[in-house]
């Protein structure tokens, strides 16, 4: 028994010391694409040389750990499957998220992505993917938690919005209008980005929840993507640009290798213990580690660029983390009576007894054996 809760300490340690270092190396991964967009490289030669890495990466352990698990024949609707988790999860959620890096900040951009838990829930519900019972407490703290959350990043995008636009102070320059005074139209354009690249996110999230059903293999679904995003994006870029800009002018072809094996050994590594820890502890758990790449973010941005966050966005900011925990909680205490075969009622427990009358004890043996939200 000593033994065996050793064990389950190192595990919960290795777990929880992971995520954090999970979330610095989002962080720092954020602001060196700001530094490299900063440096004038295109946003799509980045995307291409970083999923090429990836694919390189988890190709040779999909082969060795999910060959097993690989389908007998491609189907077309596998195939149509594939194509748009790749145009939305690689190409189109990629160009839109850096391009709003470039306009905002990297804080910005690592905050945003905490609104994918609620609108995963909004679109699982608009599919009928999960029901909604507004007479469960835990339904109603979803939806106002992915309310916070959705209120929290409008107000993160105007506050940090609210500041002179440069140059606006001049004489010789034509007056400027009340609205360019009052708000950087730039970074109100690149929050857009953001949360249409988070919407994108959600959508592809909830794609590939169907495509493991027939595909039960998430590494190589990982690697496959990748492969057919880096095609999609080269061919979006020669339309877009009538060339292939390999980005050497602006960085070394050395540097460049350096970068896109950095960030793809990054995507690759974290990707693969969130997969391991969201199977020990479950995806609530994880999630709940993502506000510290925020705030790491903030930290790293004003140290490299001097960047800052004011205090109206940061209120913004508060308040969407305020609503993922919330979110998180009532799903995390969803998950927990589901599989324990207890039925969610209205959330007072008044449903959760057994044939003899007696409380079940399902709420106190959750928040005892597994602290928080897991």
């Amino acid at each position: 028994m000593k033994g065996t809760s050793k064990t389950e300490a190192l595990e919960d340690f290795a777990i929880i010391a992971g995520s954090i270092g999970v979330q610095f190396a989002y962080a720092g991964n954020s602001v060196l694409l700001s530094y490299l967009m900063f440096l004038g490289l295109n946003p799509l030669t980045i995307i291409i040389f970083s999923a090429s890495v990836t694919f390189l990466l988890l190709s040779p352990l999909s082969v060795y750990f999910e060959r097993s698990k690989w389908p007998k024949k491609l189907s077309l609707r596998l195939l149509i499957q594939l194509v748009l988790i790749s145009l939305g999860g690689v190409t189109l959620f990629q160009s839109l998220f850096l391009k709003g890096i470039k306009l905002t900040s990297p804080a910005m951009a690592t905050a945003m992505p905490n609104l994918a838990p609620g609108l995963i829930f909004v679109i699982a519900v608009a599919i009928r993917l999960e029901k909604v019972k507004l007479s469960c407490m835990y339904s109603k703290v979803k939806i106002l938690g992915t309310l916070m959350c959705v209120i929290g990043a409008i107000i993160m995008s105007m506050m940090q919005s609210t500041m002179t636009p440069k140059g606006s102070h001049r004489l010789a320059s034509p007056p400027p209008l009340v609205v360019d005074l009052l708000f950087d139209r730039q970074r109100i354009i690149g929050c857009v980005y953001l949360m249409l690249a988070v919407l994108v996110l959600s959508s592809s999230i909830v794609l590939q929840a169907f495509t493991l059903v027939e595909f039960p293999a998430p590494v190589s679904l990982c690697a496959i993507t990748s492969l057919i995003g880096v095609i999609i994006t080269i061919i979006v870029e020669l339309i877009q640009d009538h060339k292939f800009d390999v980005g050497w002018p602006v960085v070394s072809v050395r540097d460049l290798i350096a970068y896109s094996v950095l960030g793809g050994a990054i995507s690759g590594a974290c990707f693969s213990f969130n997969g391991w820890a969201i199977k020990k502890r479950g995806p609530v758990f994880v999630s709940m580690f993502s506000p510290i790449g925020t705030v790491l973010s903030i930290f790293l941005s004003f140290i490299t660029t001097g960047d800052y966050i004011t205090l109206g966005s940061f209120t913004g900011m508060f308040l969407m983390f305020i609503g993922l925990y919330f979110y998180l909680w009532a799903k995390g205490k969803e998950d927990f009576l589901f599989k324990v075969g207890v039925g969610v009622g209205d959330g007072d427990g008044d449903e959760d007894r057994d044939e003899e009358g007696n409380r079940n004890a399902s709420e106190s043996e959750y928040d005892a054996a597994t602290p928080l939200l897991s």
